[in-house]
């Protein structure tokens, strides 16, 4: 979970090629190292084709050097709260490769979901 940070202390994930005032990134921060809390979430019941149904998805936000990083992302259950304490959570498929149309090998299918933490 790679987020970029800016000349002028600002943390964007994803990482975008210029930031606030069109300024370059100056170093990156890895997200799967802080937690993070629970600012609205949603289940979806009509997913994608290889997409997990219900799919628990949420809006957290991070709190790094006092700066706050919003990311969206799947949840890991359907049991959280707004305001719950959430953390990364490694997955190696996101999604089935095989049940879209896409190639297997033309995209990363890996990727972080959000586990509540007790």
């Amino acid at each position: 979970m790679e987020a970029a940070r800016y000349p002028d202390g600002t943390i964007l994930y994803p990482v975008h090629p210029l930031g606030p005032e069109s300024q370059e990134p100056v170093g990156t921060v890895d997200l799967s190292e802080y937690r993070a809390t629970v600012v609205t979430w949603t289940t979806s019941t009509a997913t994608p084709p290889g997409v997990r149904e219900p799919n628990h998805l949420a809006i957290v936000e991070f709190h790094v050097d006092g700066e706050p990083v919003r990311a969206i992302g799947q949840l890991t259950t359907g049991d959280v709260e707004i305001g719950d304490t959430v953390e990364p959570v490694y997955a190696a498929e996101l999604r089935d490769p095989d049940a879209g149309i896409r190639e297997r090998k033309s995209q990363s299918w890996d990727g972080y979901r959000f586990r509540p933490v007790e």
